[in-house]
Formats: structure tokens, sequence, C-alpha cells
């Protein structure tokens, strides 16, 4: 009886030849890949078997308690230390050439390598000493690109000509209440103006500390509106007095004041006797007024005033404005002539400002109204106006 007869099935009776598989025989170069990765396993066990006895001998030679282990493991075979001597002495023979020559070999390369590298600070510093003993303009924070940096610079120049126009188009009363709430303004304001006096190609301050330099010694000199008292900075060690009036002090140099209001100095406007007749007044101590680039608000005519009444007889109204602001330069002369001045030159080299020189006179008094017709009359001068960007 046939198993598992299934109809529709037909299982030959032969059995299928099957064919061995030949083992394949390891190659000769196969034996030597086994035996050198053998050689190497046996290699590394003998080191890490033999690094603890190592570390035992340098901790040994440290506590000092075996003299022969310190001379095995730390000091270095006496031939090469003659080696090492002898590149010692080649340094110092030729020190310029191992530092300056990066081809003379690894002595010069470790050298440069010990030797520490300059920040960028310090290669900025370098060049500049180098190139010229001026003091350069600082550079931007570190912490702000260039892009950020030209875009502060524009809203510092944007503030400064806002603040600017401010102070002309208002009289001193506004501008002095302005920096009382706000000092900063009084700040980023000569900030400002600094970096616009640096494309001028002279500054007024200059001019006047180079003429007044020349005057006789204890000259008494007032700077009415004087910034931060580049005048008495200058001035003062060379033997003169200095007296600065702004609308915000700084403590050392300048004293608070408006201006355009009554000045905290001695002077009187009528002769001594109180006469009906012309006269220079009395009582006054100051010399030299220098009104630089001050005349801003649009009651600026009572500096004029305030100027012939602390001057000594003879004294000296020294005047720096903008020429721009001038609609008629001989109009403005005859103006300041009417306060009790007489006209004494007009510089008009500089392309950027104008320089005028008066002396004191005497005048006759003034009542109220005539007074106010002439301290009205702030227009003789137009304000400083920016384009609108």
């Amino acid at each position: 009886m046939v198993l598992f007869d299934v109809p529709g099935w037909s299982v030959s009776d032969d059995p299928v030849a099957v064919t061995p598989k030949k083992r394949k025989r390891s190659s000769k170069r196969d034996i030597d890949k086994v035996q050198s990765a053998t050689a190497n396993i046996e290699k590394l066990m003998e080191q890490l078997a033999s690094r603890p006895a190592v570390e035992n001998a340098r901790h040994e030679v440290k506590e000092g308690k075996s003299g022969v282990m310190s001379a095995q493991y730390d000091q270095p075979p006496k031939k090469k230390r003659r080696h090492v001597r002898s590149n010692k002495a080649q340094e110092s023979q030729t020190p310029a050439a191992v530092e300056g020559d990066p081809a003379q070999g690894a002595p010069g390369r470790k050298r440069r390598k010990d030797r520490p590298k300059a920040t960028t600070g310090e290669k900025a510093a370098g060049s500049s000493s180098t190139s010229s003993s001026q003091p350069l303009p600082q550079s931007p924070p570190s912490t702000l690109t260039s892009l950020q940096h030209g875009m502060k610079q524009s809203l510092d120049g944007a503030r400064f000509r806002w603040i600017n126009e401010k102070l002309y188009k208002s009289d001193g009363t506004c501008a002095h209440a302005m920096m009382r709430e706000d000092p900063a303004v009084f700040d980023d304001y000569h900030k400002g103006f600094r970096r616009q006096v640096g494309s001028w190609p002279s500054n007024p301050v200059s001019h006047y500390i180079l003429a007044l330099s020349s005057y006789p010694p204890h000259t008494v000199i007032a700077d009415l509106g004087c910034g931060d008292a580049a005048l008495a900075r200058a001035l003062i060690p060379k033997g003169y007095t200095v007296m600065s009036f702004d609308l915000v002090s700084d403590r050392a140099f300048v004293v608070e004041a408006d201006i355009f209001e009554r000045l905290p100095l001695p002077g009187s406007e009528d002769d001594s006797d109180g006469a009906e007749k012309s006269s220079q007044g009395h009582a006054q101590i100051v010399n030299v007024v220098v009104c630089a680039l001050s005349l801003m608000g649009t009651n600026w005519p009572n500096c004029i005033r305030e100027a012939w009444r602390i001057l000594r007889p003879d004294g000296e109204l020294k005047i720096a404005e903008v020429a721009s602001r001038f609609t008629n330069v001989q109009h403005f002369q005859s103006f300041v002539e009417s306060f009790g001045f007489r006209h004494h030159s007009t510089d008009h080299s500089n392309t950027h400002f104008t320089l005028l020189e008066f002396k004191k006179t005497s005048r006759k008094p003034r009542n109220e109204k005539e007074w106010n017709k002439l301290l009205t009359r702030g227009d003789m001068l137009k304000p400083c106006e920016y384009k609108r960007r």
C-alpha cells in the first residue's frame, strides 16, 4: 500500500540527488590576517597589563620613594638631552631666523605657537599708534554690527537736529525748562554739535582760544552759551579768568544760567549818580564777552543787552554766528550798535560762520517801551532749519 496516495499527485520513486557543498578552504592571506590580529591583541593586553606598574612607579617617584624609578621615568635620556641643548643654543644664536622664517623647523613653529595672540582691540591700537599720534575716534562697540552702528548714528543725528531746531524756535525760558526736565537733552545736543563741528573747516571756539591767548594776563572773559566750556579749559591754565554760563551746569566750569535773562554778574545800566545822561554804567568786572554760536533763542537780543551791562567801559563783544542765519549783515551790525556798541570788524573768510567784533560805548538811558521795541526784533537772525528726510 502506497502511503499518502493522493489522486492527481505522482512522485517518482528515484531519490533526488543532492550535490554536497564544497568547504571553502581558508587562503593563506586570511590566515595571515588572523595571525596579525592575534598578535596585535596580545601586544595590547601586554600594554594594559604593564600600565598600572608604570603609573605606580611614577607615583613613587613623586613621593621620593624610589630614586631609580625617578631616573628611569622622569629624566630624559642623555643623548636626547644633548640634542635639546644643541637646539637651544642654535635658537639663542639665531633668534631672528627661528622666529621670522616659518621654514626653520619645529622649534620656530613651537615658539610662535606659545606666543599669545593679539586681540582685536590690541591690533587696532597697534595700527593706530603706528599710523598717527593723533587720537582717533572711538570705534563702535563690539556688540553692534556696522549696520546697527550706522542706524544709531542716524538716530543720534536726527535727535540733534530736533533739539537744535527746538532751541532756535523757542525762547530761553522754554529751553531752560526743557533742559531741567531732561538733562540728557543737553548732553545729546552737544555730542551732535561736536560731530557737526568736526566737518567744518575750522571751529570758532578754536579761533577765540588762539586770539584771546595774546591778551594781557588776568583778562576776565565771560563765555555766554559756553557748551562744554572749551574756552575755559584752554585759557584758565594760562592765567586768564573765564566765567562760563549755559543752561546746564557741569559742577566744575559751567554755571547754570539763562543767558537771555539776567546773568549772575555785577554791573549796572545806569550811571552811579542816576543822572539821565550818556554813560557806560558802573560796577562791571568783565573785559571780554564771547558769544560763539549761542544767539539761538527767539529772545536772543536780550543777550546783547546783558553783554553791555556786564562789560567794563570799552570792553569787547565777540560774536560768531552761522553765515546762513544773516538776512543782512549790515543790518545786524547796526542793530547791535543800537545797544551801545561800536562795530570794529567783520570776518567772512570762513564759509560756515561769520565773526564780528564790537566795542562798548556810552549810551543814553532808555524807557521800557524803547527796550521792548529792540528786544522783539529776534527775527533779525533766521533760525537754523534742516530739510525733512
